[in-house]
């Protein structure tokens, strides 16, 4: 009976230690969320790109940059006009839309798409207290 009683008392601590062993051995990476999931952040790609162009016509490039983005990016409800204004605008400085970024179905949107962000636009250039 002894014999017994040892041996599963053995067999129980070779087998909780194996158990114990394969938790302590398995560690997840030490690593951040962020590190994991790297998502460009497209506001800070647009000003980055944007900000180099108007560099000596505003105090503030980034500012003004930013302010463009936000305005473009709330207002002009297509995909398509409004990922072409934020090239347009990034690439040059200023609001563009070139014919040949958008669809030809959506080509007569373009009209409206300004007068749409006119006032905005101006904001961000002439009002800066206000969209800080």
């Amino acid at each position: 009976m002894l014999v017994r009683i040892c041996s599963a008392a053995i067999l129980s601590f070779f087998l909780l230690s194996g158990a114990a062993q394969a938790q302590v051995q398995f560690q997840p990476p030490q690593t951040s969320f962020r590190s994991l999931f790297k998502a460009p952040d497209p506001r800070g790609e647009f000003v980055r790109l944007c900000a180099p162009h108007m560099v000596g016509r505003w105090a503030h490039p980034e500012s003004v940059c930013g302010c463009l983005h936000d305005y473009a990016a709330a207002t002009v409800e297509d995909a398509d006009l409004r990922e072409a204004l934020l090239r347009g605008i990034s690439e040059t400085g200023v609001p563009t839309i070139e014919t040949a970024w958008v669809p030809a179905s959506k080509q007569s949107e373009i009209g409206p798409t300004f007068t749409k962000i006119a006032k905005p636009t101006l904001q961000c250039m002439f009002e800066p207290a206000t969209n800080q």
